[in-house]
């Protein structure tokens, strides 16, 4: 009897390792998309501080870089479970993902979870500009020019990133 067990055990073992390492990478993934969204989120609070005129706008930017992640999580999720060839995980974490303008509106075509993220990512794309946004654009660069002003969010993002790189998937 416990040579059926066993051999049941050792069957499944490497389809539970794969999971694991499928959890793994997902888990990883998602706080790429955390430490990224908590990034932007920083970069247009730091840009409505010094122009309140950017709140619109902000709100705006934010709900657009939203709906991408969220797009990409819901990808990279749906690729690690269905098809992995299409991910290079070899990449640092930000090239796992390549996907194409036609991509998107395919996917935005399914009757599915993926598909209702792809839609709201591709309709974003395809929507006209804030008219302020290259007025927060150049509030962005301004920042950008004086790190003394964000310092403290893009050192938690570079840190945040180099915890995520350093986590190994086996």
């Amino acid at each position: 009897m416990k040579l059926p067990a066993i051999l049941l055990s050792l069957a499944l073992l490497p389809s539970s390792v794969l999971a694991a390492s499928t959890s793994c990478e997902s888990d990883k993934y998602h706080q790429y998309v955390d430490a990224s969204l908590s990034w932007y989120q920083s970069l247009v609070e730091l840009a409505v501080k010094k122009d309140q005129n950017l709140e619109d706008v902000g709100k705006w930017f934010l709900e657009g870089r939203k709906h991408h992640f969220e797009l990409n999580r819901e990808a990279v999720d749906w690729y690690l479970k269905s098809d992995k060839q299409q991910l290079d995980l070899e990449q640092p974490i930000e090239s796992w993902l390549k996907l194409t303008q036609q991509d998107v509106k395919n996917l935005a075509q399914q009757d599915n979870e993926l598909g209702r993220f792809a839609k709201k990512a591709f309709d974003d794309r395809q929507s006209k500009p804030h008219p302020k946004n290259y007025e927060l654009r150049s509030a962005f660069a301004d920042l950008l020019t004086h790190p003394g002003d964000i310092d403290k969010p893009l050192n938690a993002y570079n840190e945040k990133m180099t915890a995520i790189a350093a986590i190994e998937c086996k």
